[in-house]
């Protein structure tokens, strides 16, 4: 399975209320993702996957069989496709501060929403969103920093922001949440050379260029 992490776009917009709606309690008219993907396109991304098989077809009669057709169907009623070719399963809302009169003069971020669908979670797929989040609202936009709040329950999440992505807990706003849940409001200061996302990809590629070399002459 290929996950894509690419930058949203308003066609994303049903797939990504989706993704919420069936993920989060905090939930968002659809105007208010129009608003962050129209006003800030690169800090907010989406992570999805296509299903190939459904695409196979004869090359020669160019007709796809009735199981590709069947899928394809399905996927233009089912909300968490943004298009027939693609099943949005992760999103991230970024932005840059709006507040006309902040308390806090200095360019920063916020990570407004992250949601993974359940089914492909424990992927590394919210790191992977964050990570180029983080870095697009450094480098487009100019933020020294980002902020986010976190449910005190959401250990899961806590666990990604504290201690792989080394958010700092600056306090516990009480009743933060409309069910009156308390939230960490987390921040973490932005270095744009240690944020590029190739940084953090797991597998390594090793060119020992004077190895071969050496090789080449002992044959």
């Amino acid at each position: 399975m290929t996950i894509t992490i690419r930058q949203a776009t308003i066609y994303d917009l049903q797939a990504i209320q989706n993704a919420n709606l069936h993920n989060l309690p905090e939930n968002y008219m659809l105007k208010y993702y129009m608003y962050h993907i129209l006003s800030w396109p690169q800090a907010s991304y989406v992570a999805t996957t296509t299903d190939l098989s459904t695409y196979e077809h004869d090359e020669e009669a160019q007709t796809v069989d009735k199981y590709s057709q069947k899928k394809i169907d399905e996927s233009k009623t089912d909300p968490s496709y943004a298009n027939p070719k693609e099943k949005v399963v992760g999103y991230i809302l970024g932005k840059m501060e709006d507040d006309p009169n902040p308390e806090d003069k200095t360019p920063h971020g916020h990570v407004t929403s992250i949601s993974v669908i359940r089914t492909y979670r424990r992927m590394g797929i919210a790191e992977k969103l964050m990570r180029q989040s983080l870095y697009s609202l450094c480098e487009c936009y100019g933020a020294k920093y980002v902020s986010l709040h976190v449910r005190v329950s959401n250990r899961a999440a806590l666990h990604l922001y504290r201690d792989t992505l080394q958010f700092t807990v600056l306090k516990i706003e009480k009743s933060y949440y409309a069910d009156k849940e308390d939230a960490y409001s987390m921040k973490k200061e932005l270095v744009l050379e240690e944020l590029v996302p190739s940084l953090f990809q797991k597998s390594e590629f090793v060119d020992d260029f004077e190895k071969d070399l050496l090789s080449d002459e002992e044959d």
